[in-house]
């Protein structure tokens, strides 16, 4: 459209902007890096603690226990109250009760059955389980990281079968240990150990882990066929 004010057959200028020196659009004022810097932990100590359960199945069955248990009683309760009579496995564990001494021997098993099952349920609020999730290093405050125990004795495996000389390997990998046993054909053992204790401690310093296992090496010959 054309300005009124304006004569017939003109137009209107656009504004504009002026380049810069290197003939381009200045880009507006903006900081180099506009990302937050990555939180990292103080000193890069690199602690981690275990990863923890969350034990859904021995939770579950406990409160589905307690609910019928809390329900049937709840309910024999009310019965009770509306005037009529109580169940027969009340009146019979009431009158079991009455009248068994707490020296009789299944007093004495159900208490040690009991005590047993409290016993084990506080050991697993205690304590974090998942043993089988080795806690690698965190270098950074935001991010945890676990490496699965059969996959670290498997690199371990493979760097050991690299070493010349050696047959066969098999790898025990626990929390604090990794038993290594290897079979070797040729080359003297002497030999053949001081390599692959060399490329194993370097393995496990590569995995990253919080807490690396010390190391338990044996080198072997083959046995004899016949």
């Amino acid at each position: 459209m054309t300005d009124p004010g304006e004569p017939t057959g003109s137009t209107r200028r656009m504004p504009t902007v002026e380049p810069g020196d290197d003939g381009r659009t200045p880009a507006p004022d903006t900081p180099a890096d506009a990302r937050e810097p990555v939180p990292t932990l103080e000193q890069g100590d690199g602690r981690a603690g275990r990863f923890w359960s969350a034990r859904r199945v021995p939770a579950a069955l406990l409160a589905l226990v307690l609910l019928g248990a809390a329900g049937l009683l709840l309910y024999d309760i009310a019965a009770v109250r509306a005037d009529h009579p109580a169940m027969q496995w009340r009146r019979s564990l009431a009158d079991g009760l009455a009248e068994q001494r707490l020296d009789d021997t299944p007093v004495l098993i159900g208490a040690g059955v009991a005590a047993a099952i409290g016993l084990w349920l506080i050991l697993l609020a205690l304590t974090p389980g998942l043993r089988d999730l080795l806690p690698m290093r965190r270098d950074r405050a935001d991010i945890r990281a676990g490496l699965d125990r059969t996959a670290a004795a498997l690199v371990l495996r493979d760097r050991a079968v690299e070493v010349s000389g050696v047959q066969s390997v098999r790898v025990r990998m626990g929390r604090r240990k990794a038993k290594v046993r290897a079979l070797s054909h040729f080359r003297e053992l002497g030999d053949v150990r001081t390599d692959l204790d060399a490329a194993l401690e370097n393995a496990v310093r590569e995995l990253g882990l919080a807490r690396p296992p010390a190391l338990s090496v044996q080198v072997h010959r083959p046995a004899k066929k016949g």
